[in-house]
This record gives C-alpha cells, sequence and structure tokens, in this order.
C-alpha cells in the first residue's frame, strides 16, 4: 500500500498533486487545508482522509476532526494538524503519546518536512510532511510518499512539488 501525506495546502491545489500522487492508495492531509474543495481535487487520485487546521473555518471544523485515529495495513495511525515535534510536544500530545503512542503520527503546521523514529515512544514514526501550499515561510512545497508492506513502513519518498522534470 502507498500513503499521499501532505498538509498545509493553505487553499492551494498545486498543479502537480494529481500527477505526483498518482498510483496512491491513500491520502492524508494533516490540516490547513484551507478550502474543501482540494479534498475534492486529492479525492480524484484517492479516497482522503483530513483533519480541520488552525486556519480552516467553521465548514472545514464541521466537515472534518480535529485528531483522525486509524488503521492502516496493521498500523496504529494518530493524524492532527498540530503536535509539536519529538522532545516539543503541543497541546498535551506529550502526555496523549506517552500513555498510547501510536506506530505512526502524522502532523502539520510547522511547515517544515521532518520524518524520524521516537525510540522512547516505542519506535513511533513521526511524520510531517512540510507545507505544500504557498503561504508561509517555507522555501520548498512538498508532500511525501509512504509505502508500507507487510504491516510495515518500508519506504518515504519526498516529492518536491516545484522541481523541474
Amino acid at each position: 500500500m502507498t500513503i499521499g501525506i501532505l498538509s498545509d495546502t493553505h487553499g492551494y491545489f498545486h498543479p502537480k498533486l494529481i500527477d505526483d500522487l498518482d498510483g496512491v492508495d491513500l491520502i492524508l492531509h494533516a490540516g490547513d487545508v484551507g478550502d474543501l474543495g482540494i479534498l475534492d481535487g486529492l479525492g480524484t487520485v484517492a479516497p482522503v482522509r483530513a483533519v480541520w487546521g488552525n486556519i480552516d473555518d467553521a465548514g472545514s471544523r464541521r466537515r472534518l476532526s480535529e485528531h483522525e485515529r486509524f488503521t492502516v495495513e496493521g498500523l496504529d495511525v494518530w493524524m492532527t494538524h498540530i503536535a509539536g515535534r519529538p522532545g516539543r510536544w503541543q497541546n498535551g500530545m506529550g502526555e496523549k503519546l506517552s500513555e498510547d503512542p501510536p506506530d505512526i503520527l502524522i502532523c502539520g503546521h510547522s511547515h517544515i518536512l521532518r520524518v524520524e523514529r521516537v525510540d522512547r515512544l516505542g519506535g513511533m514514526l513521526f511524520v510531517n510532511p512540510g507545507a505544500a501550499g504557498k503561504h508561509g515561510f517555507h522555501e520548498r512545497k512538498t508532500c511525501l510518499r509512504l509505502t508500507i508492506r507487510d504491516g510495515t513502513p518500508k519506504q518515504m519518498e519526498v516529492i518536491h512539488l516545484d522541481a523541474e522534470d
């Protein structure tokens, strides 16, 4: 199974998203969608799961949850927009994660691409795909492709959306 992971589109649907995510089985959007049409566009590629972020309006918050916890290919996945990062958790996430760590935590908000194993949380895979939108201080628009085989994350590919072909 291959999963496309993105965050922080802020209402911008990058024209390369459809081609770059082509062939994924599921798309996860970790908040700051900005326009629900983004999710509809992504839905033409694969099924989409998303959470709301701090810039998302009341309509988005009615349609989406702040946290999503679900199973994919036997892996426990927790997705939220604001979680912080290993060693600098926000919104009480450190305590929540210590009580019941998932196999994979996906978040956004910082616009900083970061993927790492967190040994003190049972080897949890921390994933922040950076930002796929135009707004923010990030210099590159990014998203990720995660390949899972036999219930184990096997490969993470960084996609630079503005890269030349």
